[in-house]
């Protein structure tokens, strides 16, 4: 495949190590911490067939603060610091050409230490599916959340202290990310943020994936991929990226998204179809899900899209 650096790589995704991941020190403490938790109750780990023990990577949700810090306008960010080198350190454990990490989140920002993990070992591109850009710069997120901000990080902007764990900036190059269903563009443009389309991030924005046109967007995807030179590709999957009338467990609620049939089929068209090593799970609220029927249907998903 053209755009492999590493002709030797191997895709295993039959051997899924599941990591939780529950930090919230991107967001806030309202439920999402409990995401790995409910998932596994709910069978996930059984549906996947996984015979690893989960690996529980310790949170530091305790020194939680809502205050910014003064230097980067950043909530928690020397809490955040630490556990994404934490994290960083327990995936470099995992050897990806053997297994297939499946992380649980927490909030947005584990990608700090996912990411930062992956650039030690080699060049990685990112396919990133969420109905926000997380592009903020600090000064101008309304919250200090990370998770305004992670896709900024990752790719170099923000403050030092996340976006240069071990010399590592940037974490993932701006051409070598895919970016799948935003619709917060009103909301970016409303509070200042950096424009995503103004760099070499490629974009499929909501209305881009349900808007017909004489390319299939399968194939549209597939022209941007082999371009990419990388040795394989992460993914992160947003929960908020589904509709919101069919997943309205998320702290930060939008109109519109992918149905849960919609972003079952994106992710196993990219599961199967390009060298994926990995992919992270964040921001489902178990505590907006009183009945559990948004986990159940999440559990399918998940295990269907890794089948």
């Amino acid at each position: 495949m053209g755009y492999l650096r590493n002709s030797s790589f191997v895709r295993k995704k039959s051997d899924i190590q599941i990591v939780a991941a529950a930090s919230i020190l991107g967001l806030k403490p309202t439920g999402v911490e409990r995401l790995p938790a409910v998932l596994l109750s709910q069978g996930l780990k059984e549906a996947l067939d996984s015979k690893n023990s989960v690996i529980e990577v310790p949170t530091l949700n305790h020194l939680y603060t809502y205050e910014r810090d003064r230097q980067t306008g950043v909530l928690n960010v020397n809490a955040l610091m630490a556990f994404s080198r934490s994290l960083k350190s327990t995936l470099k454990q995992i050897p990806i050409e053997k297994k297939f990490p499946l992380v649980l989140g927490g909030d947005c920002s584990i990608l700090i230490g996912i990411m930062s993990a992956l650039k030690s070992e080699g060049r990685y591109g990112l396919f990133f599916l969420d109905a926000h850009a997380d592009f903020y710069e600090p000064e101008k997120s309304t919250t200090g959340e990370a998770a305004d901000m992670d896709l900024a990080i990752i790719t170099g902007r923000g403050p030092d202290m996340l976006t240069n764990i071990d010399d590592g900036k940037p974490y993932v190059y701006d051409e070598n990310v895919i970016h799948f269903g935003q619709r917060d563009m009103a909301e970016t443009r409303k509070f200042g943020s950096q424009e995503i389309r103004s760099t070499k991030i490629k974009c499929f924005d909501l209305a881009r994936l349900h808007k017909p046109g004489p390319i299939p967007i399968a194939d549209e995807i597939q022209a941007y991929v082999r371009k990419i030179k990388v040795d394989g590709f992460w993914i992160h999957f947003d929960t908020d990226v589904i509709d919101d009338k069919q997943n309205p467990a998320v702290d930060y609620r939008l109109p519109g998204g992918l149905s849960f049939e919609q972003c079952e089929t994106m992710l196993k068209n990219l599961i199967q179809n390009y060298p994926t090593i990995g992919m992270s799970v964040t921001i489902f609220n178990p505590n907006l899900d009183n009945d559990s029927s948004v986990a159940k249907r999440l559990v399918a998903l998940i295990s269907n899209a890794l089948a």
